[in-house]
Order: C-alpha cells, then structure tokens, then sequence
C-alpha cells in the first residue's frame, strides 16, 4: 500500500489475452500495448531459458503465474487440499520455483483443488494448511509469495476455495508473512457481490497481494457488463492499492482494439 491515489499498474495475461498470436509472440504484442508486467496461468510448456529471453527483449516483468495444477484433463484443479498427494505436490512447487528464479517472478499462485465429500472436510482442510505452510517456507528461502485464490463455483464447480473471508481466515491461520490472498474481483462479483465493500474490508488489512479483473458476466473486457471498473479503479487508488492488475480475460475481439479501456484510463 501506497499514498492514496497511486498509480494503477496492469499486467498482460497472456493466456487469455491475444489470442490472435502464437504464445511466444504474445510478449512483443503486450509490450507494444504499453504493458510491463505480464502473467500467464501455467508456463511449463516451455523452456524456461526461452520465457526469460522474451521478457527481456521486450522489458516486461513476469508477475505471476501457476503452481502445476495436478492432472487438469483428469479433473484436477490443483491438489494443494487434497490427501495422500503431499509429495507431489511438493514436486509441484519446487518445479514451480525453479521457473520462478529464471523469470525472476516474485508471485505464484497455489491452486487448492476441488471440495471432497463431506466426511473429508476437516482432513483435506488440515492438509491444505499443512501443505501452504510447508510451501510457504520454502518459498520464502526464493523469495517468492505464494497466492491463493478464491474462484466461482460457475466457472469451476467445487474448487475447495470460494469465498474472500475463506481465503483470509487461512492466510491469518498460516501467519506466514509470503502468503496472501490473489483477489479477482470477477469471481468476486459472481460469488459474493458487495466489491466495494470488500475492497474497504480487506485491502487495508495487507493480505492481498495481486489483482485480477474482468468484465461479468461473461469475462471478456471489464468495460463492458454489470461491474462499474470505472468505479472499482476509484476506489483502489483512494485505497493507495499499488500491487499489480492481471488482465485476466478473454477478448470479445482483437485484444488491441479492446484495450481502448485501459489506453483511456492511463491517458
């Protein structure tokens, strides 16, 4: 946190965004969008020596990207709550850390998996805290802050991790000073509503520790749909929030044109 009325810094997903582009050429599309911060969901399709290349041809900043999310075509959605899966999870996070010393990305975000039956609730909650505090710790020795994410229920039916007050109790729970709270204020707005209200609430407190926006309901520019960016982006530098902005959704069209929002806003 900052003086009130820091500047707004956004980053790329570059996942999501520019679509019309090969991967690897999507770094030289953002940079020449102004963007100097970009991030990715999982970067473990390619070499990380080539990821590092383009970030510093083109002087971005990688600012946050995935932990490996267990087996996605068999279901997984990250297995950091999960029982009986600790040492691959620890793989997980050293391979993700590797990544994160070549990029020299200070951020990644732990997925915690889906809900198991009922019975299990107290043994996949115990894992999910035993598994972050290890994680934490070694993170830490790397200088890295790990991020967990509260997601919708819509878009990812049974993620173990919906709501921001869930979120905060675990981070408060760990007492580890590098894990906090990856805020995305479109799942936020689906699942809870009231965005303001928790902006106030819970931004003051130094949990939260990256952004992510999108337009809602269908997740494509935040200009357009039911949440008043205009505002939210009001509230955040009256707060003095000066962490980054993922651009975290899919473009209705091609991205540049789209981005008109963003060259208004810095303008």
């Amino acid at each position: 946190m900052t003086a009130k009325g820091a500047t707004l810094r956004f980053a790329a997903n570059l996942s999501l965004l520019y679509p019309e582009h090969d991967f690897l050429d999507r770094y030289a599309a953002a940079a020449a969008d102004g963007f100097k911060g970009v991030e990715m969901l999982f970067p473990y399709s390619w070499p990380k020596e080539e990821l590092a290349g383009r970030l510093r041809e083109h002087g971005l900043e990688q600012v946050l990207f995935n932990a490996p999310p267990g087996d996605m075509e068999q279901g997984d959605r990250g297995i950091a709550s999960l029982p009986g899966r600790r040492e691959e999870f620890r793989s997980g996070i050293e391979r993700a850390l590797e990544y994160a010393q070549a990029l020299d990305c200070r951020r990644i975000h732990v997925m915690a998996g889906k809900h198991l039956p009922a019975e299990q609730a107290r043994r996949q909650h115990d894992t999910y805290l035993e598994n972050l505090d290890w994680a934490a710790s070694r993170a830490a020795t790397a200088g890295c802050t790990l991020l967990i994410e509260p997601i919708n229920q819509r878009d990812m039916p049974g993620y173990f991790l919906r709501t921001q007050a869930q979120a905060h109790d675990i981070v408060q729970a760990l007492g580890h000073p590098n894990v906090k709270v990856q805020m995305d204020l479109y799942h936020c707005q689906i699942s809870e509503g009231d965005i303001e209200t928790r902006l106030r609430l819970y931004l003051p407190t130094g949990r939260v520790g990256h952004m992510q926006i999108a337009g809602v309901p269908r997740r494509h520019e935040p200009d357009r749909g039911e949440l008043n960016y205009a505002h939210v982006f009001g509230v955040l530098r009256e707060l003095g929030y000066d962490g980054w902005i993922g651009c975290e959704y899919r473009p209705a069209g091609d991205t540049r044109a789209g981005l008109a929002w963003l060259r208004e806003l810095l303008a």
